[in-house]
């Protein structure tokens, strides 16, 4: 990934904490959806959508990881 786009991500992950605590509400509304789902595309659908958002949760480390590269 490009180190501007990661330098521009700090003030984002500076506050991971927050971030993850929103990304678990997201991910446990994911589940609900998938627990009510009948349909297996939704249920793909939600799986994918919880895979993205707990790499997001991994954010920081990429960052952080990248830029001492």
């Amino acid at each position: 990934m490009d180190k501007q786009i990661l330098s521009n991500l700090k003030p984002l992950v500076s506050h991971q904490h927050h971030l993850n605590k929103y990304i678990d509400v997201l991910i446990e509304q994911q589940h609900k959806t998938m627990e009510q789902a009948k349909d297996m595309h939704i249920i793909y659908a939600c799986q994918g959508s919880i895979a993205m958002l707990r790499r997001l949760k991994l954010l920081r480390d990429e960052v952080n990881g990248r830029e001492k590269n």
